[in-house]
C-alpha cells in the first residue's frame, strides 16, 4: 500500500509540472483553413502591387532589393498556385518565390503553422534519407519548408520545395516559431460559387 500511495505521488506531482495543454504549433481549423486561403489569395494582389508581376516562371524567385536581412513575420503558402510569398514585420511583402507542394496522394496541410525546427542539412527519414537543405519543419509529422527539386507542380510527399537560393535567403531571415500559412485560394471559389461569404 505504501508502494502505491508513493506511485500516485509521483504521477500527480508529474502531472502537476506538464502543462495542461500542449503548446499549439498548428491550427488546421476551418477558421485557419479560410484564414490561410484569403491570406493566399491577397498574396498574389502584393504581388501585383509590389513587384508589378502577376506570376512566377518556375524555379523563379523575387526578394525586395535591401529588405534581404528584413525580419519575417510570415511565410504564406499558395498551394493552388504554387507559389511562396514572404512579409515582413512592417506587413509589407518582401519576397515569393514558386514552389512545388504535395501531391493529391500526399497533400501538404492547410491551416497555420509555426516553424519548429531549422536544420541546414537535414535528411529525410521517411523518404529514401532524400537531401533536404534549409529545412524548416512546421509540424509533427515531417512536414518541411525546403531546398528541392521544382518540376512545375505538385511533386512532393507534402513538403514544400523551394528554390535553392530562395530556401537558403528564407532559412537566414526566419526564426523557429515564424507562422507559415498554408492556404488553397481554390477553397475560396468553391465555397463562393456555393454561395458562401468568405
Amino acid at each position: 500500500m505504501k508502494h502505491l500511495a508513493l506511485a500516485l505521488a509521483l504521477a500527480c506531482s508529474c502531472a502537476l509540472a506538464l502543462p495542461a495543454t500542449p503548446a499549439a504549433a498548428a491550427d488546421e481549423s476551418s477558421e485557419a483553413i479560410i484564414a490561410a486561403a484569403k491570406a493566399a489569395e491577397a498574396g498574389a494582389a502584393d504581388l501585383r502591387e509590389t513587384f508589378g508581376r502577376t506570376s512566377l516562371r518556375n524555379g523563379q524567385f523575387v526578394w525586395k532589393k535591401g529588405r534581404e536581412t528584413s525580419p519575417i513575420d510570415r511565410v504564406v503558402v499558395d498551394i493552388t498556385h504554387q507559389v511562396a510569398y514572404v512579409y515582413g514585420d512592417d506587413d509589407e511583402l518582401l519576397a515569393a518565390s514558386t514552389i512545388s507542394s504535395g501531391t493529391s496522394q500526399n497533400p501538404s496541410p492547410h491551416g497555420i503553422f509555426e516553424i519548429l525546427e531549422k536544420k541546414r542539412m537535414h535528411r529525410s527519414i521517411r523518404y529514401d534519407n532524400a537531401p533536404m537543405p534549409f529545412m524548416q519543419r512546421i509540424d509533427d509529422y515531417g512536414i518541411a519548408l525546403h531546398a528541392g527539386h521544382l518540376p512545375g507542380r505538385p511533386a512532393s510527399h507534402g513538403c514544400v520545395r523551394l528554390p535553392a537560393e530562395f530556401a537558403s535567403r528564407l532559412f537566414a531571415a526566419t526564426q523557429v516559431g515564424t507562422r507559415v500559412l498554408m492556404g488553397k485560394p481554390a477553397i475560396l471559389a468553391d465555397l463562393r460559387r456555393r454561395g458562401y461569404r468568405v
